[in-house]
């Protein structure tokens, strides 16, 4: 990697926030705050789940997963940020910089398909109750989380190969919070053709692929819940989607927003802002959700309550 006169890059530096410097402590307790219920809730979600045995469903098992996700890539993004917050020096190494991008985008790759998964699960679950146990078996979830993971990976390893393979001479200034993929694409003198190109076919995949199946099963759903006779069945099944669909909704739309979108230079602050919600927000706001419109989850922590 270079840098103008063939100098080798080392270090690169996060520019953050416009005008973060004159708000930079109230940002730090803001995201400090969002943070640690983010971590409080999942980790929370995730202990809640092994213990109650009322939870050890394919549901459960899948929501247990995307806890862990949104823990592994909100934790590769915020504590820097928080550092950068407070910190004149807001540099980050090359190898850092490497590691932050590579783990970001295999854990959001990841959550893209677990998602997906869990729609698939309700289809199943609500249009086909009595092959529910055969068809979502202990097997098939474990499968499906793995390939979440490898799908993930793969992609992941791909865009940080081909984005640190590049000539970078323009800068070492990366006009983001993280190190985000398109951002530090503008710093390179190299070509930049195929990275975009792999970018767009790449994220815009796995977004059109895992929202078709999300949309299709609901679609489905939706079906089977208004053949139902019974209003107490309706409201059931509304009630366990309703979560789902919450959460889906803010994820697709924050990340659709993000990398499909023409990009031009006036929306970089709002594409950091854009940015939070799926990386630092939507973590914390997961654990919500499920928490409080899912009936089984509340039974648990009332129970989980009355011990302590």
């Amino acid at each position: 990697m270079t840098q103008g006169n063939d100098t080798e890059m080392t270090e690169f530096f996060l520019l953050g926030f416009g005008g973060q410097h004159k708000f930079r402590y109230v940002l730090f307790i803001v995201f400090l705050v969002i943070y640690m219920t983010s971590m409080t809730g999942n980790i929370g979600m995730i202990l809640l789940i092994q213990t109650d045995s009322r939870l050890q469903t394919p549901m459960y098992f899948f929501l247990q997963h995307l806890a862990f996700v949104d823990i592994c890539y909100t934790s590769a993004i915020t504590p820097k940020m928080l550092q950068n917050f407070i910190v004149e020096n807001k540099s980050i190494s090359f190898v850092g910089c490497i590691i932050q991008l590579l783990i970001y985008a295999a854990f959001v790759t990841a959550d893209c398909y677990l998602l997906a998964t869990m729609a698939v699960d309700r289809y199943v679950a609500i249009c086909n109750p009595l092959h529910y146990p055969t068809v979502m078996s202990r097997r098939v979830c474990i499968q499906l989380v793995a390939g979440s993971y490898v799908v993930g990976s793969i992609n992941a390893s791909i865009h940080t190969g081909f984005t640190f393979s590049l000539s970078f001479c323009k800068s070492n200034i990366i006009n983001h919070f993280f190190c985000d993929a398109p951002p530090i694409l503008s710093l390179s003198c190299s070509s930049i053709k195929i990275n975009i190109l792999l970018l767009a076919v790449f994220v815009g995949f796995n977004l059109t692929f895992t929202v078709m199946v999300v949309i299709f099963s609901y679609i489905y759903i939706l079906g089977a819940i208004l053949k139902m006779s019974s209003t107490a069945g309706r409201k059931k099944a509304f009630s366990t989607c309703a979560s789902h669909l919450t959460a889906v909704t803010i994820f697709y739309g924050t990340l659709s927003y993000m990398y499909l979108q023409p990009h031009s230079n006036n929306s970089e602050e709002n594409m950091k802002i854009v940015s939070t919600f799926y990386s630092v927000v939507i973590p914390m706001l997961n654990p919500l959700i499920y928490s409080l419109r899912n009936k089984e989850v509340k039974e648990a922590l009332k129970v989980v309550g009355k011990k302590f």
